[in-house]
C-alpha cells in the first residue's frame, strides 16, 4: 500500500479547461423558455413585454469569447390572408383600381437579435428563414407577370402599412448573454397585438451559418368584457349582427331626443 502513494500523488489533476472543453463530436445546441406562455388582452391593455430565455450547450468557449455566436429572436403573430387594394380618383371619388392578395401573412412581427442582421448571416439566409420583416415570402415575391424583371409594388405597401401601425417591430440589439451561455430577449409587444396563436422562434448562427432553430406558442387571448362580447359573436352571429343594428338605431334615436331643438 506504500508504495502505491507516490503513484497517485504523482497522477496529474485533470485541467479545469479539459473538463470545459465541448465534445467536439456533437454540434452545438440550444434551449429557450418563455417568461409566460398567455398574454391577457383587456381594454386597458397598453402593450407588454415578453422575455424569450435560453441557454447554449456544447458551445467552444474560445467562440464564445470572440463573440461569434449570435442570437435572433422572432414573435410572429396568427397568419392570415391579406388584401392590398390601390384606390385612385376618378371625377373627384377615390375608388378601388388594382388590389393583390397575399397569403399566410403574419399580423405581428416583432424581432430582437444580439446585433444588426448584415452582421450575423448573409442574405441569402435571411431570406430562407424569413428572418427580418422584409425577409418575409410576401415581401420577396417572384416576379409579376409581364415584362421581364417587373415587381408589383404591393409588398412594399404591405410592409410599409405594418410598420406605420407598429405591429412590424425590429429591435434590434435587444438580445443579450447575461453569462457565457445564457442569453436573454426582450421583445415589446404593440398595444394592438392580435388575439391567437403566436409563435416564438430563436435562431443559432454561427460565424454566419445556421446552426438550428427553437419554437415555443405564445397565445394572446381577450379577458373581461372584450372576451365575452367576442365569444357571443362568433358561436351568434346573426344574433350579434341583428343586436348591434338595434343598438345603433337606439343610440341615434336617443342621441336625436337629447340634442334636439325646439
Amino acid at each position: 500500500m506504500p508504495a502505491l502513494a507516490p503513484a497517485l500523488a504523482q497522477a496529474p489533476a485533470p485541467a479545469a479547461s479539459d473538463v470545459q472543453r465541448p465534445d467536439p463530436t456533437l454540434p452545438e445546441s440550444f434551449e429557450i423558455g418563455l417568461s409566460t406562455e398567455t398574454i391577457s388582452v383587456g381594454a386597458n391593455f397598453a402593450g407588454s413585454r415578453l422575455v424569450v430565455f435560453g441557454a447554449l450547450d456544447n458551445a467552444d468557449p474560445r467562440l464564445l469569447r470572440q463573440g461569434r455566436y449570435n442570437i435572433v429572436v422572432v414573435l410572429e403573430g396568427p397568419r392570415r390572408d391579406v388584401v392590398v387594394r390601390e384606390k385612385s380618383r376618378v371625377f373627384g371619388l377615390w375608388v378601388n383600381r388594382r388590389a393583390e392578395r397575399f397569403a399566410g401573412v403574419p399580423q405581428s412581427y416583432t424581432l430582437a437579435a444580439t446585433r444588426p442582421l448584415r452582421d450575423i448571416a448573409p442574405p441569402e439566409a435571411l431570406r430562407q428563414f424569413g428572418i427580418g420583416p422584409e425577409n418575409l415570402a410576401f415581401a420577396n415575391p417572384p416576379p409579376a407577370t409581364g415584362r421581364l424583371g417587373e415587381r408589383s409594388d404591393f409588398p412594399d405597401a404591405l410592409l410599409r402599412l405594418r410598420q406605420q401601425s407598429g405591429l412590424f417591430v425590429d429591435e434590434l440589439g435587444n438580445v443579450e448573454f447575461v453569462s457565457p451561455t445564457l442569453f436573454r430577449a426582450n421583445l415589446l409587444l404593440p398595444p394592438d397585438l392580435p388575439v391567437g396563436r403566436h409563435i416564438a422562434r430563436a435562431f443559432l448562427f454561427r460565424d454566419g451559418t445556421f446552426l438550428r432553430d427553437r419554437t415555443q406558442e405564445v397565445w394572446v387571448r381577450k379577458t373581461g368584457f372584450e372576451s365575452r362580447i367576442s365569444l357571443f359573436a362568433s358561436q351568434n352571429g346573426l344574433l350579434y349582427g341583428l343586436l348591434a343594428v338595434a343598438t345603433a338605431i337606439l343610440t341615434g334615436w336617443i342621441g336625436r331626443l337629447a340634442f334636439k331643438r325646439d
